[in-house]
């Protein structure tokens, strides 16, 4: 099954229309109502940004966001887009990730990537001439981390480790799920092959041609390093969608947000954009047409993300759009579901990759713990306390 969801960069802005700048706690308490009206509505998957900087409270550290609304939440699927893997101690990361998904029951998987914000490097004291570097050797030890106990190891960019066991273990002896997402990088799309891993194309800024461009080489590599054919890559797409019932009616009531946009103002005008990247404001119908015409180019995929909180946006609209998300994406698995290719994979859910691995028989039986040898229903220490 194909999932479908949002995610957030949690910017700050002023709306250009009403003149208000929310609080940052305005914002972060938005940003949580935002994932219980997605699961509401019946969204697969919610999305976080990570920054550092002003004008975003997208959380540095992503897992502290994910937690309270997995505490809120039942069946939403909590990642990231991105965690900064240039920027982040993997040890850390590899720890972080693997107690959130504790918590969350396995409704956790992440994206990395270098991120977009140049300052941020010198910021944790790296550099961004070796932003490429850093990505490659910090995954490669995340990698090990999940899946190794005792582990020595040294590399560039951190200290060496020795023996080392990050704790805790991943739930169910399954590592979260990883996307590698990448807006221009082929090495990127390269390291995501290389593992198997996902591959995120945020599909925003850039035409169509290139997003194919970037798919396409990271099937290629996938099935050269012999992780099946290419058609069962695992790749996953963002976006950027404004509706109302009527067309004119959307694009008029977007443009002053789009015109004035961090990350859009004083460049080409709507229109212009609308026609030369997937950002599509118009109609519920218009936005159906357009993701569905994704696959012409990506072919089947496994993950659509929508960013519809941007630019100042006020909540109560941002809620709005998901409410109409959320009566499209049924529209939306139907008609990708109809035109599926045969044995493409499903989207991985962590209930899918323990059944996949083999660990569901492993985890029903008692566990010895690592250090002492001895399973804790064993210990008869225990009844004297």
């Amino acid at each position: 099954m194909m999932q479908f969801g949002i995610f957030t960069i949690g910017d700050v802005t002023t709306d250009p229309v009403s003149g208000r700048t929310p609080t940052e706690h305005e914002r972060i308490k938005n940003t949580v109502e935002m994932a219980l009206k997605a699961e509401e509505v019946g969204l697969d998957v919610f999305a976080t940004g990570e920054h550092h900087n002003p004008p975003f409270v997208a959380p540095g550290n992503p897992p502290v966001l994910m937690a309270a609304i997995a505490a809120q939440t039942e069946r939403i699927i909590l990642t990231t887009a991105t965690t900064l893997i240039t920027t982040n101690d993997p040890v850390h990361v590899a720890e972080d990730y693997a107690y959130l998904q504790h918590l969350a029951d396995g409704r956790v998987d992440l994206m990395l990537g270098r991120g977009n914000t140049g300052p941020v490097y010198p910021w944790f004291g790296k550099d961004i001439r070796q932003g490429v570097s850093l990505a490659i050797e910090n995954y490669a030890l995340l990698h090990k981390l999940w899946r190794e106990e005792d582990l020595t190891w040294e590399g560039q960019f951190r200290t060496p480790l020795h023996s080392f066991t990050s704790t805790p273990r991943p739930l169910d002896g399954v590592p979260p799920f990883v996307w590698h997402g990448s807006i221009r990088s082929p090495e990127i799309a390269e390291q995501a092959a290389y593992y198997g891993d996902g591959f995120f194309a945020n599909h925003i800024f850039w035409p169509p041609s290139h997003t194919k461009q970037m798919v396409d080489l990271y099937r290629q590599r996938f099935e050269h390093y012999g992780h099946g054919p290419a058609d069962h890559a695992i790749v996953g797409l963002g976006g950027h969608i404004f509706m109302r019932p009527n067309s004119q009616d959307a694009i008029n009531e977007f443009r002053p947000y789009f015109d004035h946009a961090p990350v859009y103002g004083g460049g080409p005008g709507l229109e212009s954009f609308m026609k030369q990247t997937p950002l599509t404001v118009g109609s519920p119908q218009e936005v159906i047409e357009r993701t569905l015409s994704f696959r012409d180019y990506v072919g089947d995929y496994q993950r659509q993300l929508f960013l519809v909180d941007h630019a100042g946006l006020p909540q109560k609209t941002v809620l709005e759009q998901i409410e109409m998300l959320g009566e499209i994406v049924p529209t939306l698995r139907k008609e990708f579901a109809a035109v599926r290719g045969e044995n493409v994979p499903d989207a991985p859910t962590h209930a899918s990759i323990v059944e996949a691995s083999g660990a569901i028989e492993a985890v029903r039986k008692p566990a010895t713990d690592h250090w002492t040898g001895t399973r804790a229903e064993d210990d008869n220490t225990l009844e004297a306390l």
